[in-house]
């Protein structure tokens, strides 16, 4: 396997691929070059931030991330800044998000269903009680760890998207108002705390049954049935469960339940147990400050990347997998998700071309640099335009990995424009010898 070229170093950390796009920043696996530890660094346009006036707001924001450390919280280790981007370190964890288990998997047995609730309430608690509220709660934000543990991720953070109102950076985007509280989408100002709880209680009902308590396609009555709290428990959940729900789903934020009460409620105490983790208060802010100095001695060194495909070295490939099993990266018949990969032998020119002439006729503008591409629909679907990411990594010499990744828009439309997009890739894809004697048998 060919050794790693460095495509872009900031400071101590190696960066690789992307793997994450928000609304303001974007998310890219770093590690850390004397350890090889993982991590992912969220990258932000430095601009863009002082020209809507955010600087103390993200500073503020940083600071107090810093100071949570909760293993059900994705830990932020530090911030740095060059002399045009913030970057954000973070933990990366690596068993994928919980809406990806609910989406392959289907609604969940009541014991798993209250061991993750439970694991979240007790990281929006202990977050609540520091004064940093998520306010975009949802299971595309609760990470899983190797061990199946809960990880909330962008506590805090997430705030700063709803800032702005203008088209540029930090502006609110309602991709899943589904999960919003109503006093949020009344729009009269509401109290953090109360609002997270709504979205902890939608989310305990997707759990429990396996579809939103509050659905519509038209965004008006959608708003009406959150506004009145209409909505149905299946037969299958437990009169406890079913119990709580509603007392967290009441559309009063005055008399909905508090997590004080939740942590006393029956249903809820079954096998709970509070975390143990030891509290250090050793946390340095001074980077914090330094992030947005004019003075170069207080910006890290930033290395560009290189114009050829990004080698991938064996630690990226396994940190690629679920645990150590590397066969789910070969597999083209992976489960529904929003991010797939294959491998090829062709050269990595020819792999790009065949996938912009398979986008195109599927209703795609084609975006190239390098050996990375963005794919966006023309046709705005459910949830505006589909954007699909794509990168080719070089595994070895004759041997390359296409990441096929949603930056934008619904998964289920992604979903279909993968399988679209596979059937027209197949003299493409690479099969080892037994996956031919398999397909003969």
């Amino acid at each position: 396997m060919s050794a790693a070229k460095i495509k872009r170093r900031i400071g101590k950390y190696e960066l690789g691929r992307t793997i994450g796009e928000g609304t303001f920043a974007k998310v890219k696996f770093g590690k850390t070059v004397e350890t090889g530890e993982p991590v992912a660094l969220k990258i932000l346009d430095k601009e863009k931030v002082l020209k809507h006036k955010m600087v103390e707001q993200i500073k503020r924001e940083i600071a107090i991330m810093k100071l949570i450390k909760h293993p059900n919280v994705v830990r932020l280790y530090e911030v740095m800044g060059s002399k045009t981007k913030i970057f954000i370190v973070l933990e990366f964890v690596t068993g994928g998000e919980l809406f990806d288990k609910i989406v392959n998997h289907g609604r969940m047995k009541e014991d798993e269903a209250r061991r993750y609730f439970q694991q979240l309430i007790n990281a929006v608690d202990y977050c609540h009680s520091r004064g940093v509220y998520h306010r975009d709660l949802k299971p595309e934000n609760l990470l899983l760890d190797a061990q199946g543990n809960l990880k909330v991720s962008d506590f805090g953070l997430s705030a700063l998207s709803r800032q702005v109102r203008d088209d540029g950076l930090l502006h609110t985007t309602c991709g899943t108002p589904n999960y919003v509280a109503p006093e949020v989408l009344n729009d009269r100002g509401y109290d953090g705390a109360t609002a997270d709880l709504w979205s902890c209680g939608v989310i305990l009902f997707v759990l429990l049954a396996g579809y939103l308590p509050f659905d519509d396609p038209n965004l008006m009555n959608l708003y009406k049935k959150i506004s009145a709290g209409e909505f149905t428990c299946p037969s299958w959940i437990s009169l406890g469960a079913m119990k709580l729900i509603i007392r967290i789903l009441d559309p009063n934020p005055m008399t909905r339940i508090t997590i004080p009460e939740i942590l006393e409620d029956e249903w809820f105490r079954k096998g709970f147990k509070r975390p143990i983790f030891e509290e250090k208060d050793d946390t340095n802010l001074d980077d914090v400050d330094a992030v947005f100095r004019d003075s170069e001695e207080y910006h890290v060194t930033e290395k560009r990347e290189e114009e050829q495909p990004t080698a991938m070295n064996a630690f990226e490939l396994i940190s690629m997998s679920k645990g150590l099993n590397l066969g789910n990266l070969f597999d083209t018949e992976q489960e529904f998700k929003r991010e797939t990969r294959f491998t090829s032998k062709c050269p990595a020119d020819e792999i790009i071309s065949k996938i912009e002439e398979a986008a195109k006729p599927l209703g795609f503008d084609v975006h190239k640099k390098n050996y990375k591409m963005r794919l966006e629909k023309l046709k705005e679907g459910r949830k505006g335009n589909l954007n699909v990411a794509t990168q080719v990594f070089q595994v070895a010499p004759s041997l390359h990995m296409v990441e096929v990744r949603k930056a934008k828009g619904d998964t289920l439309e992604f979903h279909k424009f993968y399988k679209n997009l596979a059937s027209s890739l197949k003299d493409v894809v690479w099969k080892s010898d037994e996956d031919m004697q398999e397909r003969s048998l």
